[in-house]
């Protein structure tokens, strides 16, 4: 999780762990028809994540999974740069990274810090709404790590991802950036990634990184788009499909296909299906007749 917006050669551990709120233009959070929106609008330091939009991201998810009305969450940015990763200058980030307020460094304390945010990357990924990544530019670090934990990552034509940790930092991209893009593109692509090559939107594509790339101009309003098409899905059985995925991606098939069996046995005595099937059975159909002369047509 590394920052090209900051020197990597910094002055010394911070002396305080001063976790000040994120300024009003760090991020941006907007609700629309059960889509909850978190944008990074931090350009002026390349939308480099301070541990305060972490928080702010934290607020995001729990509130996503308290409030029935929001159905789908979008992380989103606006600026040069989607993220250059975590914000390295940050003093707030000090107890995350392992120092004490006096500036003493605790390997039990960064390990906590790094507990902290990979149990918000886990929520991220087990919470039963879907969740999109909508990448515009230059994703770095961090931002892909958020990305691989949630459920769909959608790029613009000329966004790039990187993980620079190892030839920058020397140190692995530790908060998924290993474990979960590994598991999305597999050890061919995952070390490439890993050893610090950027990949382009299309390469990401063919990677199996991402789902999908839409030109710049219409980008936003596709990956909108998208999220009002999953807003608007019966959100019970939205939840079951994807939690019938993931456990099918770490089980044998066996148990995979008997947990289909029991997840469909309560989804069809569920109010949604029973609303779709009489929407379904009400809807006009042409005579068979009409049908019939179509088809000879």
């Amino acid at each position: 999780m590394e920052a090209e917006a900051v020197s990597l050669t910094e002055r010394g551990p911070p002396k305080g762990d001063t976790r000040s709120m994120a300024e009003p233009t760090d991020f941006r959070r907007s609700e629309d028809n059960g889509v909850l929106t978190v944008t990074f609008t931090r350009d002026a330091k390349l939308n480099a994540v301070s541990p305060a939009m972490i928080d702010g991201l934290r607020a995001a998810v729990d509130d996503l999974g308290d409030r029935d009305d929001l159905k789908v969450l979008v992380i989103a940015a606006e600026g040069r740069y989607f993220t250059a990763g975590i914000d390295l200058a940050d003093s707030g980030a000090g107890g995350r990274r392992g120092y004490a307020p006096d500036g003493t460094f605790s390997p039990r304390r960064l390990r906590r810090g790094y507990r902290s945010f990979h149990l918000l990357m886990d929520e991220l990924e087990a919470i039963e709404k879907p969740s999109v990544l909508a990448v515009h530019a230059r994703c770095l670090g961090v931002g892909v790590e958020i990305g691989a934990s949630c459920d769909f990552r959608l790029a613009a034509a000329g966004a790039s991802f990187a993980l620079p940790e190892l030839p920058n930092l020397a140190v692995i991209p530790g908060s998924g950036g290993i474990s979960r893009v590994t598991r999305l593109v597999g050890p061919h692509w995952g070390k490439w990634l890993a050893f610090g090559e950027e990949v382009s939107a299309e390469l990401a594509l063919t990677m199996g990184l991402i789902h999908a790339v839409y030109p710049a101009e219409s980008f936003r309003e596709r990956a909108t788009a998208f999220a009002r098409k999953l807003a608007a899905l019966p959100s019970e059985a939205a939840g079951v499909t994807k939690t019938a995925v993931d456990i099918a991606a770490s089980v044998d098939r066996g148990t995979a296909r008997e947990f289909d069996r029991y997840a469909n046995t309560i989804l069809l005595t569920s109010d949604e299906h029973r609303s779709k099937l009489e929407a379904f059975k009400s809807r006009k159909r042409p005579p068979l007749d009409a049908a019939a002369g179509e088809q000879a047509d």
